[in-house]
């Protein structure tokens, strides 16, 4: 289900993700960022971050030590957003079904040695990893990659009434912290060559 080298999101446009990533979230924000030597420095690997905030995905492009191709939702890819996010290398899903172009472009990232970015709970949420989805499991399965966990800490916090906030306040500390890679298969994907359900 692979996708050919043709259809692959841009590996050079991730490498600009990642410069501009760094400078926005450096730039804005006090980025602290812990056990980022544990991300393999070669080789495919799935960063498997939680989402409490918009900012989340830039947050770890710009911290991650090696470029990222994310799968964004495709409600994401509106107007001049939509060539932008195609030119930096990330990926367009649809998560309402199981989105095979996505998950075949995916699965190519992964074959080529890059990393590939997910927010296994589908949508923004509490941030606390509560509600996984089949993606994560599928693409690790299938491609053999080890699973970094990574957690975005202070992204969330709302103002002193609750309401949340648009953004983080500027200059505030984020923590974004990088747990230990492991595998969640043998990499023959057994088990899972029916595909996920709607896509992660």
């Amino acid at each position: 289900m692979s996708a050919t080298d043709a259809t692959l999101p841009s590996a050079a446009g991730a490498v600009v993700a990642r410069r501009i990533g760094i400078g926005l979230m450096y730039g804005l924000w006090r980025p602290r960022v812990l056990g980022a030597w544990r991300i393999p420095s070669a080789g495919p690997v799935i960063l498997a971050g939680n989402h409490s905030h918009n900012v989340d995905g830039p947050m770890l492009i710009g911290t991650s030590p090696r470029p990222v191709h994310f799968l964004v939702k495709k409600e994401a890819f509106i107007g001049p957003l939509d060539p932008f996010l195609r030119g930096i290398g990330q990926l367009k899903v649809d998560r309402t079904s199981a989105d095979r172009t996505a998950i075949g472009q995916a699965l190519g990232v992964l074959e080529r040695g890059g990393v590939l970015g997910i927010f296994p709970e589908g949508t923004r949420g509490d941030g606390d990893f509560a509600s996984l989805r089949s993606g994560l499991a599928y693409f690790a399965v299938r491609s053999g990659a080890p699973i970094v966990p990574v957690a975005v800490l202070g992204t969330a916090t709302p103002h002193g009434d609750g309401r949340p906030r648009p953004l983080p306040r500027l200059r505030s500390r984020i923590d974004v912290v990088f747990g230990d890679p492991f595998q969640a298969g043998d990499g023959s994907g057994r088990g899972g060559r029916g595909g996920p359900g709607p896509a992660t």
